[in-house]
This record gives C-alpha cells, structure tokens and sequence, in this order.
C-alpha cells in the first residue's frame, strides 16, 4: 500500500517516466488515436507516478450528465465506485465546480456523500481526490486518485495529478480541434458508446474464458495491442461475435501486465 510520506528526491527512472507519460499525453495528433486507450494509460500512469492505489476517469455526455470512461483496473469494486460516482461523490462536485474536491477519510463522509461515501468504504478505498480535466472554462471530466487507507493524499501529489490531467485535457481537446470542433460532443459520445461495448465484450470473454473482468479487460488490450487495432474495434467484435472469444483468449500471454 502506497502513501505519500517524507519527500525523496526522484529517481533518473521516474524522472523518465515523467517525462515519457507527459509526451505520451501530449501526443495525440495521431490517424489512429484512441480515446479509450489514453485514457486507460492515464489512469495506470497516475497509479505509477502518483503513488496511489487506483485512479479513474468520468467524462460529460455532452447531455449534462457524467459517466465513467476508464479506470487503472477492470476490477469490479473499482468499476462500481466510478459509476457511483457519476450521481454522488468528490469526482461529481469536482467537475461541478471546476476545482479540485477530497476527502481524507471517506468513512467520515456521511453528510457530504451519504451513498457515496459507505459506497466507497465498503469497496475498500478510505481517502479520494477528484482533481477536473478542464481547459479555461469547459470541463469535459475529472481525474479520481483514491487510496485503500484514510491518509490526505497529498499537496505535491495533487499538483503533479492536475498537470497530468491538464496535459490529458489539452491532448484531447487538440487532436478533436484538429478534426474540427465541432465534433467534440459525437466523438465524445462515441467515446462512451465504446466504452458500453468494451464492457459487453469484458462479459464475454470472462464468461468464456473463467476469467475476473480485470484479466478479460487484459487479454482484450493484449490481443488489440498485438494486431495493432483499436481497443474499440476488438470489443465491438467480441461483442458481436464476430471475433471469437477462445480464439482471442488462445492468444493471450501469461505475462501479469503488457
């Protein structure tokens, strides 16, 4: 379990790291650019750098309402936190407010967050950070840092978690204006649309192969990153059963972590 303690000077690695994590998110002008696989490296390069225990991305539906698009892991406690928080919680007040919210004990939170906060607690997270992926005045979503025990999580922690949403944010808006402006709210929804068949084609492939939906969502990146195609395009596969489950699986490496 990881906590911000006494400072340390950083190490060349994690200064590389850094460095690496914030040209990957300023580096989306690419023909084949994937929302979903950004922002899934987001959330695990926050996990990394950050020294949390999970962190996740909501983005707006262009329709006044919030929902969730990626997370540092598939686990189901995670993945139900994140949608609680799309109706109540430090993630939903931050992208209300436009500034960042926290709590430093989330079991304490029952005025403030009466579902939210036992919601949280009973998945195992007790502290939580929501900073706001927003340029000057438009917030498309927040970046969520939580921690599984109820320690602040700290000033220099959230100054270096809103530069990488910062970063992220300018990064999405950039490769979008490239592709004209006015495409922001479809290609956002799209987004999302994505990310229901991602969690079709999760279902499947955990079905098939006796798998929790962390590992499903693993093997389904795994096969996308190896065939060099889209998250979104394996999964609307899977989901529709044109690309087949076990032979998805059949490929898949016994490697922990691409």
């Amino acid at each position: 379990m990881r906590h911000e303690g006494k400072a340390e000077p950083m190490s060349s690695a994690r200064d590389q790291q850094l460095a690496d994590t914030f040209v990957s998110l300023a580096d989306t002008l690419v023909a084949d650019f994937d929302v979903l696989d950004f922002l899934g490296m987001l959330t695990e390069r926050a996990v990394d750098l950050l020294d949390v225990d999970a962190a996740g991305v909501i983005l707006s539906d262009q329709r006044g309402g919030w929902r969730p698009a990626a997370g540092s892991s598939e686990h189901a406690a995670l993945v139900e936190v994140f949608a609680a928080q799309t109706l109540q919680g430090p993630c939903l007040d931050c992208v209300r407010s436009g500034t960042p919210v926290s709590s430093a004990d989330l079991a304490g939170e029952h005025e403030r967050w009466p579902e939210f906060g036992p919601a949280a607690v009973s998945a195992g997270f007790r502290a939580a950070c929501a900073l706001p992926m927003r340029l000057r005045d438009e917030v498309i979503g927040a970046l969520t840092l939580l921690n599984t025990a109820p320690v602040a999580i700290g000033g220099a922690t959230i100054a270096l978690g809103q530069a990488l949403a910062d970063v992220a944010t300018i990064g999405i808006l950039q490769q979008r204006t490239a592709r004209q402006y006015d495409l922001v709210s479809e290609q956002l929804q799209a987004t999302l649309h994505h990310r229901t068949v991602v969690e079709q084609a999760k279902g499947v492939l955990a079905e098939v192969g006796g798998l929790d939906m962390h590992e499903a969502f693993l093997a389904l990146r795994r096969y996308a990153r190896a065939h060099h195609l889209r998250l979104s395009e394996v999964a609307r596969g899977v989901a529709a059963g044109e690309l087949a489950a076990n032979g998805l699986l059949s490929e898949r490496s016994d490697s922990p972590r691409p």
